[in-house]
């Protein structure tokens, strides 16, 4: 199922010259890492604390594309200059959910939005990263399928932020975007276990 996910490669070759030189002044993954959950965070309470004016949502796409590249930065980091850790790796899962989290729940709390749909997208968001996780537990590797992973989220809630600041749509809209992003997250978890059962069956053959 194509997702954004699939044009990282592109994405990352356009951070390596910014990736060589943060390894040579010494950063490492695991600060890039932190980095990316302190702009979420920042991300998120600015939403909360600004929540009456919708029009804060236009920084929200700023902060998800440095997240995003922040992401792809840590894993360029460990995988290219032998930054790789055993707690790299923990910080890299627990920090995707967490930002998710933070960034993604104060959106409940925007009066354009469906609060309950919102509650149910990031709880779903949750388990399709968990999904993709415990594919390894069984023997697959790590997955990453779409059409509604950390990418994908990323855009849709940077489109619905500006549509949001822009003041376009009506409440019900939203709504149903939201309940398209629902139906979405829900086919990503079935995609990513299928996929893993798949590929484990097919080793046992």
């Amino acid at each position: 199922m194509p997702s954004i996910y699939d044009i990282k490669p592109k994405f990352q070759d356009l951070l390596r010259p910014l990736v060589k030189n943060l390894a040579k002044a010494g950063i490492t993954a695991n600060q890039v890492t932190f980095s990316a959950i302190l702009v979420s965070f920042i991300g998120g309470g600015t939403i909360v604390f600004f929540r009456q004016n919708e029009k804060i949502l236009f920084i929200i796409p700023l902060v998800l594309l440095v997240r995003m590249a922040l992401n792809a930065i840590d894993g360029m980091l460990a995988r290219e200059f032998n930054m790789k850790t055993s707690l790299g790796a923990i910080l890299n899962e627990l920090g995707d959910v967490f930002s998710d989290i933070t960034l993604y729940l104060p959106f409940a709390l925007i009066n354009s939005l469906n609060g309950m749909c919102v509650l149910v997208i990031v709880l779903l968001s949750v388990i399709s990263e968990m999904a993709g996780v415990v594919s390894v537990q069984i023997g697959a590797q790590r997955k990453y399928n779409g059409p509604m992973g950390k990418s994908d989220r990323a855009f849709v809630f940077g489109l619905i932020s500006l549509f949001i600041g822009f003041g376009l749509f009506t409440p019900r809209i939203y709504t149903i975007m939201l309940l398209l992003i629902i139906a979405l997250l829900g086919l990503t978890i079935f995609n990513r276990i299928s996929s893993a059962l798949k590929e484990v069956n097919k080793h046992a053959v």
